[in-house]
């Protein structure tokens, strides 16, 4: 915040005043006759000049706590567009993925606001139809968290990663910045399965040019305290895991979006 100092403001017009006749708005000359000169300092029980720097200082204060506050940038739009671990599923609103991510990136200063929109049990073709609805929240960012329960169905990975590819190219039509969080195939369908799923995230990665978090399970998968009984979806202290986790890439890539929204367009 602007700081004046006072003591020094006032005695330079202090002196302004007694060696020039200065007074009047900030520095302006009063003009009359010393008469009317001396029956001003009467009226007001002192120097007009010290009067006037004591309005100019709050006018300066005043001015500098209302600038920064007007100038201030609305938070980012981080939209989340997921099925049930994006949900919260089994837990309280305030416990869900979401909430903690945005509560964490609250207590280190950045203004960004999470939007929840995690279906349970989409998959990523549910996920593609949703996306015109979800551009009403107007998000300046999307993560796409997507395809457990297509691995978990054993759908056909080269479907899924149509999917997702044209839920990546509609989002930068709309120019929204892009964010992917992979996903990996439950073992029990075999190397064969996993082999074709697994990649997937990263191709697209590479061929649109977002980042990539590559498992966002990571450090809850298969961890029974992490999880709730479906062994499936984690529990409160799953989901800290998983915001601490996380939470490197998030801020990495938030400084990434401001400085290109900063950086001039080019001609």
């Amino acid at each position: 915040m602007l700081t004046v100092p006072a003591s020094l403001a006032m005695s330079r017009w202090t002196s302004a005043s007694r060696t020039s006749g200065r007074g009047g708005d900030c520095g302006e000359t009063v003009k009359g006759t010393p008469g009317r000169t001396m029956s001003m300092l009467s009226a007001y029980g002192g120097s007009t000049a010290r009067i006037n720097a004591r309005f100019c200082l709050v006018m300066l204060l005043l001015a500098a706590w209302i600038v920064p506050a007007a100038a201030q940038s609305p938070p980012v739009r981080l939209a989340v567009l997921g099925d049930s671990l994006a949900a919260g599923y089994g837990l309280k609103p305030e416990l869900g993925f979401t909430a903690r991510l945005e509560a964490a990136l609250r207590a280190r200063g950045r203004a960004v606001e999470v939007l929840n929109h995690g279906v349970s049990g989409d998959t990523t073709a549910g996920g593609v139809e949703r996306i015109d609805w979800m551009l009403g929240d107007k998000p300046d960012i999307v993560l796409i968290e997507l395809g457990a329960n297509d691995a978990l169905r054993g759908l056909d990975p080269a479907e899924a990663e149509r999917n997702l590819d044209r839920a990546v190219v509609r989002l930068k039509q709309a120019g929204v910045a892009v964010w992917l969080a992979g996903m990996l195939a439950p073992r029990n369908f075999g190397p064969e399965y996993a082999g074709r799923f697994d990649p997937l995230y990263g191709r697209l990665a590479s061929r649109h040019d977002v980042p990539l978090y590559p498992f966002f399970l990571d450090g809850v998968a298969q961890v029974p305290d992490l999880n709730q009984p479906d062994g499936i979806h984690p529990n409160a202290r799953g989901v800290e895991v998983m915001v601490d986790r996380i939470l490197p890439f998030v801020l990495q890539q938030l400084d990434s979006h401001a400085a290109s929204v900063r950086r001039p367009a080019r001609p």
